[in-house]
Formats: C-alpha cells, structure tokens, sequence
C-alpha cells in the first residue's frame, strides 16, 4: 500500500502564516490563526481533518455496500470537527460529528444502520482519529 504525504512550511510567530500541499498537488493553500480561531475566511487543520474523515467514511460505506449487493445512488456525509479550549489550557478535539444522507436502494433501515455504524469503526482514518468521540447520524432517504 503507498504511503500518502502532506506539507507545511511555517514562517513567522502566531502573526505568521503556513502553507500546505499535498503530495498530488490537488490540494495547498495556507494556514493562519484568524483563520483557525477566529473568523477569517481560509482553511484550517480542523476543515481539512474533516474532507479527510468525510471522504473516508464514504468511501468504507461504499465498500460495506457493494459487499452485501447494494450500489448508493448517493452519499453525502458531512464531518463537524469540533475544536474546544482543553482543561488546563490547549485546544483539543473532543468530538468529530458524521452526518450521513444516503440514497440506497432495495436496502432495509436495519442493514443499512449495521453498514454506516460499520463503515464509522472502521474506516482508516476513524481508527487514526481514535481519540476524539466519534458520533454518527445516519438518515436512509426514502
């Protein structure tokens, strides 16, 4: 399996900035603290952390799917990363939110329930952000 890298070259104190890329050159941009903290418009580690997850999760499901002979017409999961002040100062993750819609024919709320709770324990990078709570809110569009 290959090994998937990621880039930051920071310059400056907190008044700085850093910018990332990918290996693949699909995604770069940069980083700074008003766009972490506070409001500013731009990226930040949580966002990314969150297309990451996302995607994961999406991907796993599909996977799940096909293996028990259903195909979705669509996923769409949405990642909240939650980013708090830590007791004791700091900032942590406590909690990442997965919203699930899904469009899945022929499939009964059962299975697709046991699938999505599935794909949620065991998509990489859910086992890589083990730390912080997981929830999952999966909705089977009619």
């Amino acid at each position: 399996m290959p090994t998937r890298e990621a880039e930051t070259t920071w310059e400056g104190g907190k008044d700085g900035s850093g910018d990332f890329e990918t290996e693949s050159g699909q995604i770069a941009g940069t980083f700074r603290f008003p766009t972490r903290f506070e409001d500013e418009p731009g990226t930040n580690p949580e966002e990314l952390i969150g297309a990451a997850h996302s995607g994961c999760f999406s991907m796993q499901l599909t996977a799940f799917l096909e293996e028990e002979g259903y195909t979705a017409d669509r996923l769409h999961t949405q990642a909240d990363v939650h980013l708090e002040t830590a007791d004791g100062g700091g900032f942590e993750i406590p909690r990442i939110d997965l919203t699930l819609e899904a469009a899945v024919p022929e499939i009964d709320d059962e299975t697709f329930d046991d699938l999505a709770e599935r794909a949620k324990e065991n998509c990489p990078v859910s086992k890589a952000l083990a730390g912080p709570e997981i929830a999952l809110d999966a909705t089977l569009e009619s």
